[in-house]
């Protein structure tokens, strides 16, 4: 049995000439097209019944240039798309303005781009209405499983068209639109006085679009923050998970330290001190720091009472000479004021040695006070403390682990910061629904009921 492949129908556009100056004008949303924009004068056409009529004519100063021509054909989202339409709105309110190309597949429909400062939004018509809801106390809808909050709305104006389009199109027409936002996706609703309509943009970056279109030089660059523009802090995942799991990790390696060293005293001893002594420097005993080089830390403990004392330490190997030199102070106050009790300080200061060696040691301390005070009855007023001196030997140093964990939690931290101020600048320029015109009001109650229905 034979067999035929069977290809598409090529699908031709249509021309006509302008009633008004006669230039050519093609129709390339065939039977789709009820109005056409003349290119060359800028009328505006009713196609819909075999009789050209003549609806109305835009001023020459009014029209726009196009970043993409009409007839230019590219590749989105899997498909060929023709541009056949072009149209310029704006907001009643404030005169902002964004630029809208409709775009035709004979075979999947319509499609529009969006342009708003360099920020660009393939969308798609829908069928299906979102349902409303609220979060948070603001607006809200719900469409495939996700919920989009109410960013902004305008009662928006139709200031320029050019080309051709599937609906009675004219300048001046006025809509309320109101967009929610679900980054990088946007659902946008439009109301008039007869319906509802709703589409779904998607964020497209200006260099997919000019690369899809052949277009040539490059894209305006974007200004600002738009409405859904995905967060470039977002996509790539958040580092806390990350983060965490490295400190744990960290949180481990403390704790394989702290069971496997052995923290030997090496020494410990009591002394006394008082600004009376003419020499008040000495030597301990020598004594032995056994296994193998790690951390070493001496704690010194004083009785000062509101009073410091300060400690000059010298860990010196009595068979090579060499001397770690050190010191520490160790201050306390206490009192109370209007605020109540307060202390300052405390009564014990810890030094740590990174990687001392094995080896026989001896301790050299030079205490200091404030000095002698002046004679009071006979008796000459002056400092002194009891101290205690503890050295221990094979000791981590968690110092370092408290300071890897803060380093950790930075690079996180401020990815979150930077997450935190994009969207800040987003929303700073969201506003509430719209306030309807009288003419529009009944149609905007009206469609938000049949909504809720």
């Amino acid at each position: 049995m034979a067999s035929s492949l069977v290809t598409p129908p090529v699908v031709k556009a249509r021309a006509l000439n302008c009633p008004n100056c006669g230039a050519a004008v093609a129709l390339r949303g065939f039977g789709h097209t009820l109005t056409v924009v003349c290119p060359n004068c800028l009328t505006t056409l009713d196609t819909s019944e075999p009789e050209i009529k003549i609806l109305g004519q835009i001023q020459e100063a009014q029209r726009c240039d196009l970043k993409i021509p009409l007839g230019t054909r590219g590749k989105l989202a899997g498909a060929e798309w023709e541009a056949i339409g072009f149209q310029q709105r704006m907001a009643v309110e404030d005169s902002d303005s964004w630029d809208e190309y409709l775009l035709f597949n004979p075979y999947k429909g319509f499609r529009y781009l969006t342009e708003y400062q360099g920020h660009w939004n393939f969308v798609t018509p829908l069928e299906p209405m979102p349902e409303r809801l609220a979060l948070g106390g603001r607006p809200a809808v719900s469409f495939e499983g996700k919920h989009y909050k109410h960013f902004s709305g305008c009662e928006a104006m139709t200031s320029f068209v050019l080309g051709e389009f599937p609906w009675r199109v004219q300048v001046g027409e006025k809509v309320i639109c109101d967009d929610f936002i679900h980054p990088p996706f946007v659902l946008s609703s439009e109301t008039t006085r007869d319906e509802i309509t709703w589409s779904r943009g998607e964020y497209t970056p200006a260099d997919a679009i000019w690369q899809a279109f052949s277009l040539p030089g490059k894209p305006e660059r974007p200004r600002g923050i738009y409405l859904n523009q995905p967060s470039p802090y977002e996509g790539k995942g958040s580092m806390w998970p990350a983060c965490l799991l490295m400190l744990l990790l960290l949180a481990g390696l403390a704790m394989f330290f702290a069971v496997f060293s052995r923290e030997n005293v090496v020494f410990r001893n009591s002394y006394y001190f008082s600004t009376l002594q003419p020499e008040p420097s000495f030597v301990t005993p020598v004594f032995n720091i056994d296994g193998r080089a790690s951390g070493l830390q001496l704690i010194v403990h004083a009785d000062v009472n509101n009073n410091w004392a300060y400690f000059n330490f010298a860990l010196i190997n009595d068979d090579t000479g060499s001397a770690y030199d050190f010191g520490r102070e160790v201050s306390y106050y206490h009192g109370t004021d209007s605020d109540g009790s307060w202390t300052e300080g405390g009564q014990t200061s810890t030094a740590y040695l990174p990687s001392v060696p094995p080896g026989r040691y001896y301790l050299r301390v030079e205490p200091e006070m404030d000095a002698a005070g002046p004679y009071r009855n006979g008796t000459k007023k002056y400092n002194a403390v009891a101290y205690d001196i503890t050295i221990r030997h094979d000791v981590p140093n968690y110092a370092w682990f408290w300071i890897a964990g803060i380093l950790l939690l930075i690079p996180p931290a401020i990815s979150s910061l930077r997450r935190r101020s994009f969207e800040k600048q987003r929303w700073a320029q969201s506003s509430g629904p719209v306030k309807s015109s009288s003419m529009l009001m009944s149609a905007v109650g009206s469609a938000i009921e049949s909504i809720g229905e």
